[in-house]
């Protein structure tokens, strides 16, 4: 019996004696790092025909503004959109209103400015323009490198249409 004990004590020992630092993996930190950093802030000029009237774009706008994912995507998605990427995983959509509020959200944010009669209070009287709304949308670290808004084209969370479309929202009448 003491026999068998020692020689489970010494084979014990021996695994945690061995050297394992052979078989330990140590990644380079810095390609990482440099994987995950955003690229630098972009200056994006809308399309031409970007912002419309067409209640369809409107319709795709505000249901990405309100949602936040397909998956738990409310309601069926309008004409042009789906709850899912061509991969079929879920599309993830703005979730806008989580910071911002705007006429009919529900549940509304208040950590972005209040989008609230954007059209009167800044389309209208010249403060902004459309070209304003999209870059913003697009990558808003251009005029403020401290933002806490997604950076949706740069990083392509959006298509340039999807921005459209959410900027054509943002601007119509409500």
């Amino acid at each position: 019996m003491k026999k068998t004990v020692m020689m489970s004590l010494l084979v014990g020992v021996s695994l945690f004696a061995t050297d394992y630092s052979k078989v330990i993996t140590h990644p380079d930190a810095s390609k990482l790092i440099e994987k995950d950093l955003l690229a630098p802030p972009k200056v994006y000029t809308m399309p031409a025909g970007c912002v419309t009237t067409d209640p369809d774009a409107i319709a795709r706008g505000e249901y990405i503004f309100h949602n936040l994912n397909g998956k738990k995507a409310k309601k069926t998605p309008p004409k042009g959109l789906s709850k899912k990427t061509k991969n079929g995983k879920p599309k993830q959509y703005g979730n806008c209103v989580a910071c911002h509020n705007i006429e009919g959200a529900k549940g509304a944010g208040n950590i972005g400015p209040d989008l609230t009669d954007y059209r009167e209070n800044f389309i209208n009287s010249g403060a902004r323009d459309n070209q304003f709304v999209f870059q913003k949308i697009a990558d808003a670290r251009v005029d403020n490198p401290d933002t806490y808004m997604t950076i949706n084209l740069t990083t392509k969370l959006f298509t340039p249409r999807e921005i459209c479309d959410i900027t054509s929202y943002i601007v119509a009448p409500k």
